[in-house]
């Protein structure tokens, strides 16, 4: 009995030594982990206070532009306009836009606003010009649109050149149109994406992995692409080619008689510098006779110093051949057809295809000095390089000599209007903006006033401004007057010894004692808050003597 009650006593022992271990070392565990905790835990703010102004969205933001919203009354020259002709190329527009599904791909400032008003002229098959104005005004609203900082637009022309051509080289048609080579890389697009970016970076492919920038125009016009069969047809000079890399397409009449339809299809990379310009800052052609019509007679005339400025532009296009026939008109950027006189070339960064732009002003459109007046509603359907701004646009004339002559002459300031669906009204949407909340600093204002004494108190006369003698600490007591005095007649009594100098003459008292400005009252504690008293952790170490 008692070897087993010694028994029992000793496994109750070592039962509770080692619940005392399994405590020491739970404890230990928790220190070391909240150690870590308070070691690498953020910094915590005690006073977060959300942000009172939330991030709206605008009613409509086009970057670096400057709009007012319009009645149409006061659109100048709307009345006058032919606006069936602007609702057939709207309706063109139209196809594509019905075709989108989801949100666009990029933001812009229209977004899809274009399916509504889209989804109504679907179903109406107009035939006269006054329904056709009422649609446009039924379904979108003006706003005279510019760059920021200035009231115009600025406009420009372009067409389709017919140039003569063949299949095959001869000695007199030897200037190759290449297409899109295969060696071409841009970022994010495939051989097989169609048009790609008017820009960014564009390389060529050196084995599977090196990049290298890609030819400029004068490597590819020495034969830095020649032989690999990118030839699509043969032209009879670089000027021509030229004219069809600016324009972005052309038809090419053959040798047999047929028409061959080339469309802009890549570009390799570099930014486009205009011909114009060049001749312009060397005193060529005098900027106000510069035309397309004068840059190709001075480089048929000059064709070794045409060959130096052409190189100034580094930009080169390439073309694919489109199933277009000779009726038909040139595609644009947006898929659709052309329409001589209602297409427009927008900055594609900004605007959305569709969207139509009434265009007022006088351009030389009978002649060179003609002032024709313009009103006229044009839509979104193209694009360019040099199409850059919100308020910028590229007119399109159609194809042929004639429109080569008059739209080779646009360089001139117009007044810009865009149409915005009714979806996006500016007016109507800064209307239903919350308001953002007062702000604090305001409350704590009202609540605690500051004023600043030297504003409320009333200006002294001179004859009551006091005297600018300061005695030092210490003193003796007959120092103060005879300072009183050297103020008074400072040309006879010397200034006390232990005062400072007093003012030089009584007429321009300068030095004034500085007003002690009363402290403004901090609020008062708060009593219902108690005051916590932090206990103080002390630590008791034993000194141990020496024996």
């Amino acid at each position: 009995m008692e070897l087993e009650a010694l028994t029992k006593h000793l496994s109750y022992g070592r039962l509770a030594i080692a619940c005392c271990a399994l405590a020491v070392v739970c404890s230990t565990a928790a220190i070391a982990a909240r150690y870590r905790s308070s070691r690498y835990a953020p910094p915590r703010h005690e006073h977060t206070h959300q942000i009172p102004y939330p991030n709206l969205e605008l009613p409509l933001q086009v970057s670096g532009s400057q709009y007012e919203p319009l009645a149409w009354a006061n659109v100048s020259g709307w009345s006058d306009d032919d606006h069936l002709a602007a609702y057939k190329a709207f309706r063109a527009s139209c196809k594509p836009i019905a075709a989108q599904q989801g949100a666009p791909a990029d933001s812009k400032a229209l977004g899809s606003s274009l399916r509504d008003p889209c989804r109504i002229a679907k179903g109406l098959d107009l035939g006269d010009g006054n329904k056709a104005k009422e649609f446009f005004e039924q379904n979108f609203v003006p706003l005279r649109i510019s760059r920021l900082g200035e009231n115009a637009g600025f406009v420009t022309g372009y067409y389709e050149p017919v140039l003569e051509g063949s299949r095959t080289q001869t000695d007199v048609y030897n200037v190759p149109v290449y297409r899109r080579p295969s060696n071409l890389f841009v970022r994010g697009k495939t051989q097989a994406s169609v048009g790609l970016p008017n820009s960014g970076p564009v390389y060529r492919k050196i084995g599977r992995r090196k990049l290298v920038p890609y030819y400029d125009r004068g490597q590819i016009e020495d034969g830095a692409i020649a032989g690999r069969g990118l030839e699509i047809c043969w032209l009879k000079s670089q000027t021509d080619l030229l004219f069809a890399q600016i324009q972005g397409s052309a038809r090419i009449k053959l040798e047999d008689g047929t028409t061959l339809r080339i469309n802009y299809d890549a570009h390799n990379g570099y930014p486009y510098a205009p011909v114009g310009r060049v001749l312009i800052d060397r005193g060529i052609i005098p900027k106000d006779q510069m035309s397309m019509q004068k840059i190709r007679e001075w480089m048929e005339q000059n064709p070794d110093g045409a060959n130096e400025v052409r190189r100034q532009n580094r930009a080169y296009v390439f073309f694919r051949e489109v199933p277009l026939s000779d009726k038909d008109e040139a595609v644009g950027a947006q898929g659709v057809p052309l329409t001589p006189g209602r297409s427009i070339a927008v900055d594609k960064a900004l605007h959305v295809y569709g969207t139509p732009f009434f265009i007022a002003g006088e351009l030389p459109i009978e002649s060179e000095q003609s002032k024709t007046p313009f009103h006229r509603l044009m839509i979104a359907q193209d694009t360019g390089s040099a199409i850059v701004g919100p308020a910028r646009a590229d007119l399109y004339f159609g194809a042929g000599v004639d429109a080569g002559k008059v739209s080779g002459r646009l360089r001139h300031n117009m007044q810009f209007v865009m149409l915005v669906p009714k979806g996006l009204d500016p007016v109507a949407r800064g209307n239903k903006l919350p308001v953002p909340e007062e702000r604090p600093s305001a409350k704590i204002a009202r609540l605690f006033p500051q004023t600043d004494p030297q504003k409320d108190k009333p200006e002294a006369k001179p004859a009551d401004l006091p005297t600018a003698t300061v005695a030092k600490a210490g003193a003796k007591a007959g120092t103060k007057d005879a300072g009183n005095g050297a103020a008074k007649n400072p040309a006879v009594s010397p200034p006390a010894k232990d005062a400072l100098p007093a003012a030089p003459a009584p007429t321009t008292p300068v030095a004034q004692a500085a007003p002690v400005a009363e402290p403004v009252p901090l609020p008062a504690a708060r009593p219902d808050i108690p005051q916590r008293q932090e206990k103080r952790r002390t630590r008791r170490y034993r000194h141990h003597r020496d024996q």
